[in-house]
């Protein structure tokens, strides 16, 4: 049962002066809590990550927190991380992000609504700086933007594609003058990395000091510092940088803070959420978003780097009809029902569908990492898919495949997985490493994470990208890390290469520089940062009923 959060607080060792109460059920937690524990040793990090996801779903978030409980459940102390939910997705497809089943973060609703209102401070300030620039141009351009130079733009944390190119400043002189922008949701805004991946208030202030808004008519950029648009932003985030409490519906603490997505951000809850539960417990597991191809690799690559250090273990999700789904045998859509097929046994399409799991198992050893596979089991499993699923996982090189019931049961069907888990901690050491060294060249990275992370036997640069890596380079900018934005449902570029493609070349269409948050987008493909709503959002089945309770969300 879930319990007051400052029971929870107290049974972690914080006090009460480190917690805020944001009603009964979840806290803000000061940052000093983390530099007063600062000299206490680092607990176990394990991240799950999962194949690469399908409409039939793999269940990462259910995992994370499941094996949380698991942990809880048999006497280790535990602590989940997860990231923010948006509410695009939430009202869009997914209806919500924070687990299912006996495996839910408390207050779900809460979580998946306004929370604690940090997107709404992150949105916030995001735009705030949007109107400084835009007033700076009109009342002179003392910083020199180009006619066409200010780029930064505004964000949203709904799903509007509407937004996605606009005109702004119309109506004459007094409005400004006219010019193309848009807006990217929330999920996708630089501030959403800047606060993942910022470490205290004043590698905040030296982070938003420095994001490039625009380029001058010299073809320089120009940052938020030039401008003193960084001081308003930094009040708006004062509190948002401020990691939140919560717990699982078993009781297992929680911290929930930041939201980026997997395919065009990190795809990682922030750098001070990781580092303060690891001082809090024994065992914190943490999610990273997508498959490995996405967010497990970000984290090695442009978390690891700001927290210090690497995962100590990682947990591949894997579900039967997921992989059967990576066979190419059968047909799933985004937003149709699952086929019948499905619930039907296949093996062959499983062994088929496989491959894609052997991608991701290989694509975490190569890092140094031990593996362990989690198969989240539906009703339609047979007990044969599943053993023959456990012995491919091993046969892969995970250390371990267990079938984790944690939707269903709670802490109680994901405890094998937990000990599992636990005996790879305590048997194998992790050698983490990177797959290049951080201060390689831009165009390196991409060749390495292509090649050795997506199975593509070359990169190919549009001259779009080949001129911005040029002006990154000018800029002393060329050593930077990289954030790939590509698709989630494949290994590749293209969406609908299933399974584990290789040979192919990999498009680089475009590049965009995030200095505050210390890293390259690079795109490979067409990215929306801005989604729209389909045909029959989530949100059309949500409600209030005459009492003020909630309908259609969990």
């Amino acid at each position: 049962m879930p319990r007051p959060i400052a029971e929870v607080a107290a049974s972690l060792g914080l006090h009460e002066d480190e917690v805020d109460l944001y009603g009964k059920y979840k806290a803000k937690l000061s940052l000093d809590a983390l530099e007063k524990r600062k000299h206490l040793p680092d607990a176990k990090l394990v991240l799950v990550t999962a194949i690469n996801p399908t409409p039939a779903g793999e269940g990462k978030t259910v995992t994370t927190i499941s094996l949380g409980d698991g942990l809880s459940s048999i006497g280790k102390k535990a602590l989940v991380c997860i990231r923010e939910p948006s509410l695009g997705p939430t009202f869009g497809v997914k209806g919500g992000g924070a687990g299912g089943g006996r495996a839910q973060a408390y207050p779900g609703r809460d979580l998946n609504l306004h929370f604690t209102g940090d997107f709404h401070a992150i949105t916030a300030a995001h735009n705030l700086i949007s109107a400084i620039a835009d007033a700076h141009v009109y009342h002179g351009n003392a910083a020199g933007f180009a006619s066409h130079g200010l780029t930064w733009n505004r964000v949203l944390d709904v799903t509007d594609r509407s937004l996605r190119q606009i005109v702004t400043g119309l109506g004459g002189k007094p409005n400004g003058a006219p010019r193309e922008t848009g807006f990217d949701i929330t999920a996708a805004s630089e501030l959403m990395a800047v606060l993942s991946l910022t470490k205290d208030y004043a590698d905040l202030r030296v982070r938003l000091k420095r994001l490039v808004l625009g380029t001058s008519t010299a073809g320089k950029p120009i940052t938020a510092g030039d401008i003193e648009a960084n001081g308003p932003a930094a009040v708006l985030l004062r509190d948002a940088v401020r990691p939140n409490l919560i717990q699982t519906l078993e009781g297992t603490p929680m911290l929930a803070h930041t939201g980026p997505f997997g395919n065009i951000a990190t795809g990682c809850n922030s750098v001070i959420e990781d580092r303060l539960g690891l001082k809090l417990a024994d065992v914190v597991t943490t999610e990273a978003g997508f498959g490995s191809d996405l967010g497990f690799e970000k984290f090695c690559h442009l978390v690891a780097p700001q927290l210090g250090r690497g995962p100590d273990c990682v947990v591949v999700v894997a579900t039967v009809r997921g992989l059967k789904s990576h066979s190419g045998k059968v047909k799933v859509a985004v937003g149709k029902p699952l086929p019948k097929e499905l619930e039907q046994e296949d093996v062959e399409a499983l062994r088929l569908g496989a491959a894609n799991l052997q991608a991701h198992v290989r694509n975490v050893k190569q890092f140094g990492l031990p593996v362990v596979v989690a198969i989240n089991r539906f009703p339609t499993d047979s007990p044969n898919e599943l053993e023959v699923l456990r012995e491919l996982a091993i046969g892969f090189g995970a250390a371990d495949a267990v079938v984790s019931e944690g939707f269903a049961k709670g802490g109680e069907g994901a405890a094998p997985l937990a000990r599992a888990v636990m005996k790879v901690l305590e048997t194998t050491p992790a050698e983490f490493k990177p797959l290049f060294p951080y201060d390689a060249s831009i165009h390196h990275k991409i060749e390495t994470i292509a090649a050795k992370v997506y199975g593509a036997a070359k990169v190919e640069l549009s001259k779009k990208a080949e001129k911005k890596l040029v002006e990154l380079t000018g800029w002393g900018f060329g050593n930077l890390p990289v954030c790939m934005a590509k698709t989630a449902f494949s290994l590749s570029h293209d969406g609908d290469l299933l399974g584990a493609p290789s040979g192919f070349t990999l498009p680089v269409v475009d590049m965009q520089l995030a200095a505050g948050a210390g890293f390259v987008k690079v795109f490979s493909g067409d990215i929306l940062t801005m989604p729209g709503f389909g045909a029959k959002p989530a949100g059309l089945k949500m409600d209030l009923d005459d009492q003020g309770g909630f309908v259609g969300i969990e």
